[in-house]
């Protein structure tokens, strides 16, 4: 029997949406005020839905303590307070958009998680626009 479970996460972030093979006008034009020199910040919210089957043995399809924790170690940890674009290695040949970093998030996650859990994510960068992803 397939259930889901989620769990939410909150961590403080800046970055600034720039192409370098673009002229800064391009760039201007396209990213408008988010491609502000002095980057922009974001309060996001990430939810983290697992989808397996229940444990007969323990009653969960994970312990949410163990995801807790593993989003808390990996992700929040990670990227809490941070400048995407100039602390994060991840963003070292990445424009760090919302969708790119969705994916990053995905990737780092799904490492953590047992081969036979499907995971989607939501990533909220405002209370207006989101970005999931999933297998």
């Amino acid at each position: 029997m397939k259930t889901t479970i989620c769990r939410e996460a909150y961590f403080n972030a800046c970055h600034r949406m720039h192409n370098p093979n673009w002229s800064d006008q391009k760039n201007k034009e396209t990213f408008g005020i988010c491609n502000n020199a002095n980057y922009h910040g974001h309060n996001f919210r990430l939810i983290v839905k697992i989808t397996g089957e229940i444990n007969p043995e323990t009653g969960y399809v994970m312990d949410m303590k163990v995801l807790g924790t593993i989003i808390k170690n990996e992700i929040e940890d990670r990227f809490d307070h941070k400048n995407l674009n100039l602390d994060c290695l991840e963003f070292v040949n990445k424009i760090a958009s919302t969708e790119n970093f969705a994916w990053i998030i995905f990737g780092i996650l799904k490492s953590k998680l047992p081969k036979d859990i499907k995971l989607k994510i939501i990533l909220f960068e405002t209370d207006k626009n989101s970005v999931e992803v999933e297998e």
